[in-house]
């Protein structure tokens, strides 16, 4: 119990027996002593109700505080404790999912529409302090698995927005209206007249699904132990990064693909321009002023960039006459050198001959939006083929995720094609 509220049901108490003490015209020396004693007790205790409302007042916005908070850590505390070893082990042996991370199964199972056991998508990312130093107990030493190199992601990069969905379509409304003010030409005339509130809808729609197989040995799950954790978490999550960093600049809209950036820019409205030059800063400078003439950048320090190694090979050893400085030099004094992606995987290689040309893109995040959302429908929905590797007693599990891509404005993106370099 709260101590202002015990000292409130004393002070109820001390009124009480002074005002069957106060009506008599003549009290005894014990009825005097006894009004004397709760008169002080009461005047005692005001103070002591003061000082506790105070102290209580600190603690109940400290626990407000954590309140508000508690979800968001809980959640992550859960999600830490995801193992995807036990879902492994839970397809191969049939063994029970326990702990958080059965928790974290029946919560999404609830969401429906998994024929496996559902992987969140948090649960593929790296954790820290995970990496086993050391070999397993085994009579023959097996080391840490080593992964295979995957590009980092660069659709975030680039500022692309990863959006959860739980079921159905959602529409992205765009404003397309031109409205615009105007003053009025005398006393009595009118302002500018009314203008149409117009949008466009961008959807995502869960018609793309990205898979990915992985093959278990029977050895490796018994071999590996803890090691296996982390091998297939960064494994799965490297191969469908890059497979989704692909889709989302160089999607073809066919084949089960969603429509990416670059092929798909006359259908979101990109623009694109041919630059057909050498690159060089001057051409990225031109591209940052359009931005910024569009309303979309406010300056060169707000402009994500997406180019070719092979682009800054070139720029880089492309010194101004008579200095020490290049051409990349002067672009990353503004553009900052965190801003500038570079990618095998989301741009075509260079073609052409005899000079090599290839694409760049430019993005920027305008008012808090995103240049492209990427729609992910529930978690990951990890099965099982019993049957492939039955024989051999291994694991057969495949991956899928539903996901699509759609560019919301497309004043935020500019394609820049026909960059050239020898």
């Amino acid at each position: 119990m709260l101590k202002s509220v015990e000292i409130t049901r004393r002070q109820s108490e001390i009124r009480q027996a002074l005002a069957g003490l106060v009506v008599k015209e003549k009290p005894t020396d014990d009825e005097v002593r006894s009004l004397e004693a709760l008169d002080l007790e009461f005047r005692q205790n005001e103070t002591r109700y003061r000082a506790a409302l105070i102290c209580e007042d600190t603690e109940r916005r400290e626990a407000g505080a954590e309140l508000e908070t508690r979800s968001g850590k809980e959640w992550a505390d859960l999600m830490a404790g995801f193992e995807l070893r036990q879902v492994a082990l839970a397809l191969d042996e049939g063994r029970q999912l326990d702990g958080k991370t059965a928790e974290i199964v029946t919560e999404l199972r609830n969401a429906g529409g998994f024929r496996g056991i559902p992987v969140p998508w948090q649960a593929l990312e790296v954790r820290a302090g995970e990496t086993i130093a050391s070999g397993t107990t085994n009579p023959v030493q097996t080391r840490p698995i080593l992964d295979r190199l995957f590009p980092d992601s660069v659709a975030s990069r680039m500022g692309a927005q990863m959006i959860s969905i739980d079921s159905g379509s959602v529409d992205y409304p765009v404003t397309t209206s031109a409205v615009s003010a105007g003053w009025a030409d005398g006393e009595t005339a009118n302002v500018a007249g009314p203008t149409a509130y117009a949008t466009t809808d961008r959807p995502l729609t869960p018609d793309h699904n990205l898979g990915v197989q992985m093959r278990i040995t029977r050895k490796a799950l018994k071999q590996s132990g803890d090691a296996l954790e982390q091998a297939v978490r960064r494994d799965m999550a490297g191969a469908m990064g890059a497979a989704l960093d692909q889709a989302v600049f160089l999607g073809t809209g066919a084949n089960g693909q969603p429509l990416g950036i670059i092929p798909g820019a006359a259908t979101y409205g990109i623009t694109s321009t041919a630059i057909g030059e050498i690159a060089s800063w001057g051409v990225f400078r031109a591209a940052v002023t359009r931005f910024m003439a569009a309303n979309a950048a406010s300056g060169p320090d707000a402009v994500k960039l997406m180019l070719r190694p092979e682009i800054w090979n070139y720029m880089d050893g492309a010194l101004i006459s008579g200095t020490a400085v290049s051409e990349w030099d002067r672009m990353i004094a503004n553009i900052p050198a965190s801003a500038i992606a570079m990618t095998t995987n989301g741009l075509a290689a260079p073609a052409g001959s005899p000079l090599l040309a290839t694409n760049a893109l430019l993005t920027t995040a305008a008012g808090g939006v995103a240049p492209c959302f990427i729609g992910a429908w529930g978690a990951v929905d990890v099965i099982r083929d019993p049957f492939t590797d039955a024989q051999s007693g291994g694991l057969r599990i495949t991956a899928l995720a539903t996901m699509d891509l759609t560019v919301a404005r497309p004043s935020q993106l500019e394609i820049l094609t026909g960059l050239w370099h020898e």
